[in-house]
Formats: C-alpha cells, sequence, structure tokens
C-alpha cells in the first residue's frame, strides 16, 4: 500500500479519516478500492467513529410535510444553540414518501407497504431488500445492529387479521432481514402470550444490540396489567419482558420507548387531550435493572404554548420537542428548557406527530452493495417546478413565524 510506511500505520491513518475522503480515495487505486469496500475495513472505521466524541455532535432530523407527502431530513450541530446551520439532506426521490423505520449508525431503514430499503445518506447509496415472506395482517417494525456480528437487522412483526373479536388471537409471524446474509426469514422466536403492542406509529428504541418497543399485558381479570417495554434481541433473536417501575400509569397507549442519553427510556403522556397535560421521563440508568428507573423530567405540554411530543434530550441540557407555536398553527422543532419552561422556536417546520430525532454519523455502510439499478426515476420539468415552489412556500411560512 505504501513504500514509505508501514501497512498498519497507514490502515491506522485511513480508520481516521472521513466518509466522504476514503469515497474519493476510492480511485487512487485498485486495491485501496477493495480496501474500502472490504467488509473488515467498514467494521473496524465504524469502530472507530464509534469512539470519537463528536460523532455525538451531530443530529439528524426527519419532518414530514402533509401537503406534498414528503419526507425532509436536516443535519443540525447539537453544540450550537441557535441552530443556525442547518444542512439539507436529500432522500433519492423515488422513495421520498416512505415510512421511516429507525435509524442505527448513520443509516436509516424506511418501508411503503411490502416495500423496504436501507439508506446510507452519507454515501449518497440506497438499498431495495427483496420482498418479505409474508404479507398477512399489521405489522410493526424495528431497525437495529448487532455488535457481536457487525450486521444491521430489519424486524418485521406480522400479526394476522382477527375476523371477529370472539376468535382467539393467532401469534404473530416474526421476520428478520439480515444484511449480511441479504434475506428476510421467518424465525423461530416466540411472541409472548397475553401481550400488545401500542404504538405503531413510534419508531422502536435501538439499545445494547436489541430493539425496544412500547406494549401492554391484554386485560384479563386478575391477570397482570399496565404498560411494559417487550425487546427483541437481535443476535439471539427472541424477546424479553421490561418490567417498568413500580407506580401508577395511565393511558398506557400513550407511552413511547426512546433512548436518552444512552440509556432506555420511556415517555409517558399524561392527560394529552386535557388542559394539565404533561409528558413524564422515566430513564432506566442500568440497563435490564428494573430498580434503577428513574423519573428525571416532567414536561408540561401545554405551558403558554401547545407541545405535542417530546423528541429527544440536548446536550445543554434542553428538551427537544414539536410544538404549535404560530398562527395558523404550524407545528415547529422547538427546545424546551425544563428550568424555566420557555419554548424556542428552531426553524423546522413539518407535521405534528412526525417529527423524528436521532444522533447522527458518517459510516461506510452500504458502500459494499450493489448500486440500486434505479437510483431515481426521471422527474419531467413539471414536477419539478411544482415540487421546487411547493418547498420553496415552506421554507418562506417556516421564516415569517
Amino acid at each position: 500500500m505504501s513504500d514509505y510506511l508501514p501497512e498498519e500505520v497507514v490502515l491506522e491513518i485511513l480508520y481516521r479519516l472521513p466518509v466522504k475522503s476514503l469515497i474519493r480515495f476510492r480511485c487512487v487505486s485498485k486495491s485501496w478500492n477493495s480496501l474500502f469496500t472490504s467488509s473488515a475495513f467498514i467494521n473496524s472505521h465504524l469502530t472507530r467513529s464509534l469512539s470519537l466524541p463528536s460523532n455525538s455532535n451531530k443530529l439528524i432530523v426527519r419532518h414530514y410535510l402533509a401537503h406534498s407527502i414528503v419526507n425532509y431530513f436536516k443535519l443540525i450541530d447539537d453544540n450550537n444553540d441557535s441552530f443556525d446551520q442547518i444542512q439539507n439532506i436529500e432522500l433519492p426521490r423515488r422513495v421520498q414518501a416512505y415510512m421511516l423505520i429507525g435509524s442505527v449508525n448513520g443509516l436509516f431503514s424506511l418501508y411503503d407497504q411490502e416495500r423496504y430499503i436501507l439508506w446510507n445518506p452519507s454515501i449518497r447509496k440506497f438499498i431495495t431488500l427483496p420482498k418479505p415472506c409474508s404479507f398477512i395482517g399489521l405489522r410493526r417494525h424495528a431497525f437495529g445492529f448487532d455488535p457481536r456480528t457487525n450486521d444491521y437487522k430489519v424486524v418485521r412483526i406480522a400479526f394476522p387479521y382477527q375476523r371477529n373479536m370472539s376468535e382467539e388471537a393467532k401469534p404473530p409471524l416474526i421476520e428478520v432481514y439480515s444484511l449480511n446474509e441479504g434475506c428476510w426469514r421467518i424465525t423461530g422466536a416466540s411472541f409472548p402470550p397475553g401481550i400488545k403492542v401500542s404504538n405503531w406509529s413510534c419508531p422502536a428504541a435501538f439499545l445494547n444490540g436489541a430493539v425496544h418497543f412500547a406494549a401492554e399485558y391484554e386485560y384479563k381479570p386478575g391477570g397482570p396489567c399496565g404498560p411494559l417495554v417487550l425487546s427483541f434481541n437481535l443476535l439471539d433473536e427472541v424477546f424479553h419482558v421490561i418490567s417498568l417501575p413500580n407506580v401508577t400509569f395511565e393511558r398506557t397507549n400513550n407511552v413511547h420507548t426512546s433512548v436518552i442519553g444512552g440509556s432506555l427510556s420511556l415517555l409517558f403522556y399524561y392527560d394529552r387531550h386535557a388542559d394539565n397535560k404533561c409528558c413524564a421521563i422515566w430513564v432506566m440508568k442500568e440497563y435490564g435493572v428494573v430498580d434503577s428507573w428513574t423519573k428525571q423530567f416532567n414536561v408540561n405540554l401545554n405551558r403558554g404554548v401547545e407541545i405535542t411530543r417530546v423528541l429527544g434530550l440536548q446536550k445543554n441540557g434542553n428538551i427537544l420537542v414539536e410544538a404549535i407555536l404560530s398562527r395558523p398553527p404550524r407545528c415547529e422543532l422547538s427546545s424546551y428548557d425544563p428550568k424555566s419552561e420557555r419554548v424556542k422556536n428552531l426553524g423546522i417546520c413539518g407535521s405534528s406527530y412526525h417529527f423524528h430525532v436521532d444522533n447522527y454519523m458518517e459510516n461506510l455502510g452500504l458502500i459494499d452493495k450493489p448500486n440500486e439499478t434505479v437510483f431515481e426515476r426521471r422527474v419531467s420539468r413539471k414536477e419539478e417546478m411544482q415540487e421546487g415552489a411547493s418547498r420553496k412556500m415552506w421554507e418562506l411560512l417556516c421564516m415569517e413565524s
């Protein structure tokens, strides 16, 4: 690789380079191109990137504009409290209306009906997954990463339709797509009886090699009741039930799972349609230890403005929320100060209940996969003008608020 430096030294230098530089250096030689697309280099570069504190500085924001039925992605610097430097990230046109399943290490999983993709914005590439094994019933999805096998996985729980409520519910079918294997397969995982998954529209939380769903016990006289966390381990591909703290929770259908400050977290929305609605944020300080659940924040959802959802925690201690701040009412990404209870608009508009915020990092993932045969469909000049006008109008509305 070099006539001047030992190979191991060159590798250590390359591991430290940003993804964009490595993409450019692929044309230096065939050996470098082969190196950068090898699974060993991709995994080593990821391990190095995950160890850098600077990787926690960037946040990616997904917001959805209902009038155009399109997802938009923005990159922001969490060290910049004003969020005045916002970078647009282009999602390939043909998949802009896909629904988000989740994001891990800078990779995203999205779907539309039975079509699934994995997308890496840092290398401007996406791949279309093969069709799943089954097409029955309602589906709940999750996306995660198994660090022990360096494998990204999409989890698909398919619940068969019930013809009538008196009919005993059939167990769901559990399918997993493995990026390493390149295919879907039906697992032998047994879904815990007497449990139902809640909050289908919110992405499952990924942490410690497992995906976590908000769930609850089905009501049975004398049986357990109330909300819980249902986790699915991506290595063993088995379900586990994580109990909640021994306190009274209301409206279990308004419980969301999340990861805040590197810990498994739960967002409990109380009295969402009342005047005193709030969101309690509980954090599991020690993963898997029920006694470590701690109530960390209580967010007042109607302190002068209407906060529709809590999204995450900023480095400065403020809480990212989606809030309705303007007239006519529009939902905007905002920063909530838990001490003063003040809400600050951050300049990104979207539809309520459709914002998503996650940490972002550059990643070489998918660079070793075959290119998508049709990266983007051809778009007419008329469509380009209509989309540009729609986007410009929305940006002007945001600037006025």
